[in-house]
């Protein structure tokens, strides 16, 4: 379905020349906007209060501590990145 947005004309040209530059049509370029906005702030209020409140648990934190040290071996693990 789709829906009228009033945007600012500075946005809508904007938007007009991404959509030309890449070859991409509008709505795709304004959703793929939107997703980043979105992951975006989700990222923010999980690092502000999720993390927050993660390391107020100190046996929390430990445990948090201790799997981001395991995951980073796989840094290392001689395979080549795609």
């Amino acid at each position: 379905m789709a829906t009228n947005v009033r945007i600012q004309p500075e946005s809508y040209a904007k938007l007009k020349e991404l959509a030309t530059e890449s070859r991409v049509p509008m709505p795709d370029i304004l959703e793929e906007a939107i997703d980043a906005l979105y992951r975006k702030r989700f990222l923010e209020e999980c690092s502000r209060g999720g993390y927050a409140r993660l390391k107020a648990n100190p046996k929390a934190w430990k445990e948090e501590l201790a799997e981001r040290e395991a995951w980073d071996v796989t840094l290392s693990d001689g395979l080549k990145d795609s």
